[in-house]
């Protein structure tokens, strides 16, 4: 026997609402940051605002005749003959000639822009074909919900070796990979963008930016020590421990804090075209035919790619010196991402009868350049701040303002590598680019820091976790504007501010994390940051 609803005059009451849960304090802080954000404007418009603030502030600072000494040598790139940065005002007859003439570059020369549209040639068949929901599929439809996310986690870490292969093809896919187990698509494509961003200095393989910023603090280190030489694995050890410390740190922000945050997934707010009904559809025989062929034409790509690369005579080696990490192989790696995904989408597509012809190829081709409107409406804006921006002369300026601030605290003691991750950390807000950052940086840092005792590989080490931490929350990062183009598919009411707030639990705990792994395995334990670095610089 069961008891009888309770009843009013009307018939039955309503049952009684379910009371809110209560949010904390650190929940509570993130929505905060996630309000003042979306009061910003439309990432075009605020883009749009930040150009053109950027033309007058630099009216202003070099009518007031703003300058810093340089700290690069003589004869290094972009130095000025009286060895000064100066504030550039773009608020006069030359400056703006040079903003008329120089737009339509700034634009088609914006660093990831032919990146992305000739990757997604190549994606765009692959998700024409059914190769992208298929695979979404084997990868779900058994898995533990928290296996997802470390493993996604750990895949972005290791895509660094290859940047592009990340931002490009994982963050959307971990999207779809979340939205197909139920659970909100922004949640996976912020665990993905947390472990190829703001785990960028950590890998289990050397990639192309190691060989670059051991470059830079060779030159850097030369300044005190001509002798001195910086190899590409200095701090090779560092970054394979780091690996697990971004995948656990990662993966429990994401699971215990982001995912918890976001809530449930509005599927009303998204564009139609990302929510597939079949997502969580068991995979038919010829699905699974097809991805066996696509796993052959996976296997001939790497194939490909090896012959052009491994042996001595591999044709996409440095031709001059033989390097395969400073390569056209790499250089030129959105064309591997172009032939890979052409190859598979191609082989599965003809197994399930999606790809017939040339004509399908095409339509594919054209359906993926197709979603990429917004994305290109910001860069066009996006890029002409940062070109500004770097005009101006203010961001460098800032740079080394900071560098003298810290210089000036007179700290000697390891505690010194606190501000400096921090100082790093807030420049990388403004100079996106590691290699950019580091160049205009590394001439005060690493001299400095070796006069009062630390070895330049430990000084490049501690560099690179203040530029990884804040890559995730910083819209002068160069790929920003893709991935908010990303998740507005699938939440179309999302703004500069859900990002930043969405990414700031990871900035706040890698930094926390990643710091205090630095001093234990430094100056705890003593232990190399890589093979042959030492920790410890003897001047003189």
């Amino acid at each position: 026997m069961t008891d009888a609803a309770p009843s009013g005059p009307a018939g039955p009451l309503p049952p009684s609402p379910t009371p809110p849960a209560r949010r904390g304090a650190f929940t509570r802080f993130l929505d905060g940051v996630e309000w003042l954000g979306n009061l910003l404007p439309h990432p075009v418009t605020l883009f749009a605002v930040l150009a053109i603030g950027m033309v007058f502030l630099s009216g202003l600072f070099g009518a007031l005749g703003l300058s810093v000494e340089d700290p690069r040598p003589l004869g290094a790139p972009g130095r000025s003959e009286d060895g000064m940065i100066t504030a550039v005002s773009l608020l006069n007859g030359e400056g703006l000639r040079r903003i008329f003439t120089g737009m339509v570059g700034n634009f088609t020369g914006f660093a990831p822009l032919g990146v992305v549209l000739v990757a997604m040639l190549g994606i765009g068949v692959a998700e024409k074909s059914g190769l992208l929901s298929a695979t979404v599929r084997a990868m779900v439809l058994s898995a533990s919900p928290k296996v997802v996310t470390v493993v996604i986690v750990f895949a972005g870490v290791i895509s660094n070796t290859a940047a592009e292969v990340g931002y490009v093809v994982l963050i959307p896919l971990a999207g779809a990979v979340y939205y197909s187990l139920g659970r909100h698509p922004l949640a996976g494509m912020a665990a993905a963008f947390a472990g190829v961003s703001g785990g960028y200095s950590a890998n289990l393989l050397i990639g192309t930016i190691d060989p670059l910023l051991a470059g830079i603090t060779e030159e850097a280190a030369q300044l005190i020590d001509p002798t001195y030489t910086v190899t590409a694995t200095a701090s090779y050890f560092f970054m394979v421990v780091s690996t697990l410390l971004v995948t656990v740190v990662g993966s429990l922000v994401s699971l215990f804090i982001v995912e918890p945050k976001l809530g449930a997934y509005d599927a009303s707010r998204a564009d139609p075209s990302v929510l597939k009904e079949d997502g969580a559809a068991p995979l038919t025989t010829p699905e699974r035919k097809g991805l066996a062929a696509a796993g052959l034409a996976l296997l001939a790509v790497l194939g490909l790619m090896a012959l052009t690369l491994l042996p001595e005579w591999g044709v996409l080696r440095d031709p001059e010196t033989g390097d395969q990490l400073r390569s056209p192989f790499f250089s030129g790696f959105a064309v591997w991402i172009l032939l890979f995904f052409l190859a598979v989408g191609f082989a599965y597509g003809r197994v399930v009868g999606t790809v017939r012809n040339d004509r399908d190829i095409i339509d594919g081709m054209a359906s993926g350049l197709s979603t990429l409107g917004l994305y290109l409406v910001i860069v066009f804006f996006a890029a002409q701040f940062v070109a500004f921006f770097n005009w101006s002369n203010l961001g460098a300026i800032t740079a080394v303002k900071g560098a003298a601030w810290l210089q000036e605290t007179g700290m000697t003691g390891p505690a010194v590598f606190a501000g400096f991750i921090l100082i790093c950390a807030f420049v990388n807000l403004m100079i996106g680019s590691a290699s950019a950052q580091w160049a205009l940086t590394a001439p005060i840092f690493v001299p400095m820091l070796m006069l009062i005792g630390y070895s330049p590989e430990v000084i490049q080490t501690a560099y690179r976790i203040g530029d990884s931490t804040t890559n995730i929350i910083t819209p002068m990062m160069s790929y920003f504007g893709l991935i908010l183009a990303w998740a507005s598919r699938y939440d179309k009411q999302v703004g500069i501010g859900t990002m930043i707030a969405m990414m700031l639990p990871y900035t706040i705990f890698f930094t926390l994390a990643w710091s205090a792994l630095f001093f234990v395995w430094v100056f705890g334990l003593d232990l190399p940051v890589g093979p042959g670095s030492p920790t410890f610089y003897t001047p003189g």
